[in-house]
């Protein structure tokens, strides 16, 4: 379907040599760009209200990413961890002609972001990453190192995702009776609790576009012998977030090094030290069974992984500011507007 935009939203397809995306615009077509990349089951209508609300001079430019949205769906090879997505992303900037740019991304967006800016670091104005992905992927690791739980990375990758809601997302669930449905996810876990978003049924919408399957959300996976049982596949979004194929530590060492910002929900129970996405913290409070144990699986220290590689950043002659919103969950863009433009303006500014 075609989804309603925001007035002063505009809309276009773009062809480039990879794929064919769906791309959002706002503000004039000569003004500064800033590039917006979406999280995992969703795309880039997340992003109106903050595109409409930039600073005059600046143009914002927000694709669907592949697979997402009203763009081209195209396997994700989780072997190249997210470069799948970043080179597109290089792509659809080439054919704009775009040399110097904005770069803002959230959740795996965020992730996104970060290769691209490894890949690219002469391009990047400035990097905002919001409730970013750690440098060292979702799930299996347990120190602010990366070090994984196991050798074959159990507890990641497209075995992890709840298959009841990735049977009611593929179904086109729109119903909020079920707590796997996509509308009591959005609610219980997008935003801090309950979110409930004024354009919730375009946001439904949204996420109802995403190509499911074992080459795209939430990808394939492998049996394991290690605790919880399942080990990173080969194909699809979550695998290629898995730290099996997704290390963006060398984030540290670019050259050139553009300012970034960070700014993350002080509710967010996504990407957290206590993620409720991340087994090894289900399994400390005894929703998955037969955990082994803070010393051999911990939850996750996402936060502290993405601090330990920008204070390794800062250290190597970049610079970066950290900024929590408080009463915000995983998306503070949409829950706290005005204070998250305020932070966001101040950096492009800059």
């Amino acid at each position: 379907m075609r989804m309603p935009h925001l007035e002063g939203i505009r809309c276009e397809q773009i062809h480039t040599p990879r794929l064919t995306f769906h791309v959002l615009f706002a503000g004039p077509p000569d003004g500064e760009p800033v590039v917006f990349l979406h999280g995992n089951v969703s795309s880039a209508t997340f992003w109106e209200e903050t595109m409409l609300a930039l600073p005059p001079g600046f143009r914002a430019i927000a694709p669907d990413l592949r697979g997402y949205g009203e763009s081209e769906r195209r396997p994700v090879d989780a072997t190249h961890g997210l470069r799948d997505f970043s080179d597109d992303v290089h792509a659809l900037v080439e054919t704009m002609g775009l040399a110097r740019f904005h770069l803002v991304g959230h959740s795996m967006g965020g992730g996104i972001a970060m290769q691209y800016a490894i890949d690219h670091p002469e391009r990047i104005l400035s990097l905002t990453l919001v409730d970013p992905l750690s440098p060292f992927g979702f799930g299996g690791t347990k120190d602010p190192e990366g070090t994984p739980c196991w050798p074959d990375y159990a507890g990641s990758g497209g075995g992890t995702a709840n298959p009841e809601f990735v049977r009611r997302l593929a179904a086109g669930d729109r119903r909020e009776e079920s707590d796997f449905s996509p509308r009591r996810v959005l609610r219980a876990f997008y935003g801090k609790a309950p979110f409930l978003h004024p354009r919730e049924d375009i946001l439904v919408e949204s996420m109802l576009c995403t190509a499911v399957g074992e080459e795209n959300y939430p990808g394939d996976f492998q049996s394991s012998a290690n605790w919880p049982g399942v080990a990173p596949g080969t194909r699809g979004v979550n695998n290629a977030m898995s730290p099996k194929y997704c290390n963006l530590s060398a984030l540290a060492a670019i050259d050139p090094k553009p300012p970034i910002l960070w700014i993350r929900g002080a509710e967010d129970v996504v990407v957290s030290d206590h993620s409720l996405f991340d087994f090894g913290y289900l399994g400390s409070i005894g929703l998955v069974p037969g955990w082994p144990g803070e010393a051999i699986y911990p939850p996750q220290p996402m936060v502290a992984q993405t601090r330990r590689v920008l204070e390794r950043y800062e250290a190597a002659g970049g610079r970066y500011q950290e900024e929590e919103i408080p009463e915000a969950g995983h998306t503070p863009y949409l829950e706290r507007p005005e204070v998250f433009q305020e932070i966001l303006h101040a950096c492009l500014r800059r």
